[in-house]
């Protein structure tokens, strides 16, 4: 846990700077709660006008105190909140949880300035802020409510196994307000606002601590210290903890929003998505995706793999949960013959006993049968997880009967189970006993599925070497300098990426020389520090085979590139080879996340019609081949048609490697392009035959 960061969720004792009497005001609404929610440490009201704030003992400044807080909310506005920051150094506070706002969420320079000062005051007295335009921090565990959110007056609390982290303050309490609607306790509702120093990541790190926790969800809108992220994964992982995060500016306007709302910088989607993914961290596509499944994780089930097995007493209901489970993903379990035999013995001539199973209405005139076919399909080892969905039940039913056999079935088999009940009456039944209830078929298989996923998720981070949590990125940044295609090349085949044989050629008698010694037909190519795309300058002449075409070749690539301004470095010169497939490798170093590798389908409309996968470094083949397997184009890697499939290997080596330079300590390249990496017939397992590297001056 870092810094201080104890006294965050666990103060022994906390002042208010602003103080009211008025709960309903920023200042006053904490003193509400505290007293209300059963805080057991010493609470101090600083308030120069009033001797009593709300019953308790105030204090004129935070100075006149004898011994400082562990933890000070500050809820004045503007230069009173810089001078009681100040204040809270100088008298050795912990943790200062800054509620004002008009800092770096204005935008503006001086607002973005006066923060990053502030934040490096207090570092520099020992001094962790929270904040500032933060909502807050609560811990329901053990009463510890520095907020002043309504959301807490609205649903009251109920210490629980959840914890929330998030940047936003709206989204610490919308989430902790669905939760609370369905009946599950939250421990922890944290907000971080502008994360001048302790950051959601940070925070989460500190939160995956609490052994009470068994689902954590975190909000992000933007990620600037992954290292924090990455560690509180690794608790997490350790613990058994599952983490769920929502992170907004998925799109050019949303990333805009974002900026103006917190200030922060926005991060590159896709490599959100990769580093998620490597850490074990489902990632949430909105509110109620970020909560939906919640029951499931609180149960404690271990899902063991996708087959599924569905029961209902409609046939329709049956049908869409097959549809439902094959969009999501989930398979259908084959039940074995001898539970089919035993399940006609026991339901009428006219049920379906295959997967799905439809009991039929005979379910209303004979509610035992409910109760007598789940123990047959317990013992049945062909299934990962059930459904049972019951459209429409209600008088003449045993309602109660039915949770009660499905709980049973539930503890019986230890795998998990959804109930899809859109009526009240039928739904309530189940919750009662604890089971996870939807509406409707398409959403709880939603649910079941990322459940499952989820936890294939945590398996392959787990799997993977262990790594310590990286440190902060170093951002690229100044200048940088393009390499032509033969120094790009030339880094390419020193990294371990088997390059086209090629020559670069300074005069038209040495490309000439170069056909002859190369054999066969030649691409000639001219080469310059100051162009990257060629093609579209008339720099690229492929298929030549005579020593006239090369000479006319290299004078139309030195006139192109004069004519465009740009430096001539001469051409290269590479044997034509041909391939089955143009595989896209490519790498490049955020200044958040550090080095990212690309893989994914080549050609020339892979701006059009993107097709990748993203890895961070460290990695290993199995990683890549599991990144391949999940492009749209893997059936057709795989073989189509009568197509043998392609070789893999070499890909994973190159995008290995391309790992290894990137990460390797003071590397300066900051960007690599293979165009393409063409696998299959003459490349065998790969060869580059063009790149375009980027390397810091």
């Amino acid at each position: 846990m870092g810094p201080n960061l104890q006294a965050a969720l666990d103060p022994r004792s906390i002042a208010v700077i602003g103080a009211s009497e008025n709960p309903n005001k920023i200042g006053g609404r904490p003193l509400l709660y505290l007293s209300r929610f059963g805080f057991r440490g010493e609470v101090i009201p600083i308030n120069p006008t009033r001797s009593e704030v709300q019953g308790l003992r105030a204090v004129p400044r935070l100075t006149d105190l004898a011994a400082a807080p562990d933890l000070a909310v500050i809820a004045v506005p503007g230069q009173a909140a810089v001078e009681a920051l100040e204040a809270c150094g100088d008298i050795g506070v912990k943790v200062a949880v800054m509620m004002s706002s008009g800092f770096g969420e204005t935008g503006s320079e001086a607002g973005q300035a006066q923060e990053r000062a502030m934040a490096a005051r207090a570092r520099s007295k020992g001094l962790r802020l929270v904040g500032p335009n933060t909502q807050g921090l609560a811990n329901f565990g053990t009463g510890a409510i520095a907020s002043f959110s309504s959301m807490f007056l609205e649903v009251p609390p109920l210490d629980g196994p959840v914890g929330i982290v998030s940047q936003s303050g709206a989204m610490s309490v919308v989430p902790y307000g669905l939760l609370r609607g369905r009946g599950i306790g939250v421990r922890h509702a944290h907000a971080t606002g502008n994360d001048a120093d302790v950051t959601a990541g940070e925070l989460a790190a500190a939160v995956a601590e609490d052994p009470a926790l068994k689902l954590l969800l975190l909000y992000f809108e933007s990620i600037p210290d992954p290292h924090h992220l990455a560690e509180a994964a690794a608790i997490a992982r350790a613990r058994g903890l599952p983490v769920i995060a929502l992170k907004a500016g998925r799109t050019a306007a949303g990333q805009a929003a974002a900026a103006s709302h917190t200030g922060a910088l926005a991060n590159e989607d896709r490599v959100v998505d990769a580093f998620f993914e490597q850490h074990g961290i489902w990632r949430a596509q909105d509110t109620t995706d970020l909560v939906n499944a919640a029951e499931l994780y609180l149960k404690g089930w271990h899902p063991g793999g996708r087959r599924l097995v569905a029961i209902s007493n409609s046939g329709a209901t049956c049908v869409m949960a097959a549809d439902a489970a094959t969009a999501s993903g989930m398979s259908m379990a084959p039940l074995s013959a001898q539970t089919q035999t035993r399940l006609r013995e026991i339901l009428p001539g006219f049920a379906a006993t295959a997967n799905p199973v439809d009991i039929t209405a005979a379910l209303l005139t004979d509610s035992g049968l409910f109760g007598r076919i789940l123990p047959v399909i317990a013992r049945d080892p062909s299934a990962d997880a059930f459904f049972i969905g019951i459209p429409v039940a209600g008088q003449a039913y045993d309602i109660e009967a039915f949770a009660r056999d499905t709980a049973d079935f539930a503890a019986e088999t230890g795998k998990p189970v959804v109930v899809a009940a859109p009526q009240a009456v039928v739904g309530d039944p189940f919750r009662r006993r604890g089971l996870p209830v939807f509406e409707g078929e398409a959403a709880a298989l939603r649910a079941l599925h990322q459940f499952v996923a989820h936890h294939e998720l945590i398996g392959r981070a787990e799997a993977r070497p262990s790594q310590p949590a990286p440190a902060p990125a170093a951002g690229g940044g100044g200048p940088t300098r393009l390499l032509n295609e033969a120094e790009s090349l030339a880094v390419l085949e020193a990294a371990g990426v088997p390059v086209v044989p090629h020559r670069l050629c300074r005069t038209a008698d040495e490309a000439v020389a170069a056909l002859l010694a190369l054999g066969g037909r030649v691409a000639v190519k001219g080469a310059s520090s100051e162009v990257s795309h060629k093609s579209e300058l008339g720099l690229v002449h492929l298929g030549l085979g005579s020593a006239e075409e090369v000479r006319t070749a290299f004078e139309t690539c030195r006139a192109a590139l004069a004519g465009h301004g740009s430096g001539f470095d001469g051409v290269v010169v590479a044997r034509m080879t041909g391939g089955r497939r143009e595989i896209l490798l490519g790498a490049h170093r955020d200044p958040f996340f550090g080095p990212v590798v690309v893989v994914g389908d080549g050609g020339r409309y892979v701006e059009a019609m993107p097709d990748l996968r993203l890895l961070l470094p460290p990695f290993e083949a199995a990683a890549v081949r599991e990144a391949v397997s999940r492009l749209r184009i893997a059936p057709v890697l795989a073989g189509t048609r009568g197509e043998p499939p392609v070789e893999l290997a070499g890909i994973c080596r190159a995008a290995v490697a391309l790992g290894r330079l990137m990460s390797e300590p003071g590397s300066p390249v900051e960007s690599v392009d293979v165009n393409p990496f063409l696998v299959g017939g003459e490349a065998g397992d790969g060869l580059a035959l063009d790149a375009v590297v980027m390397c810091r001056a």
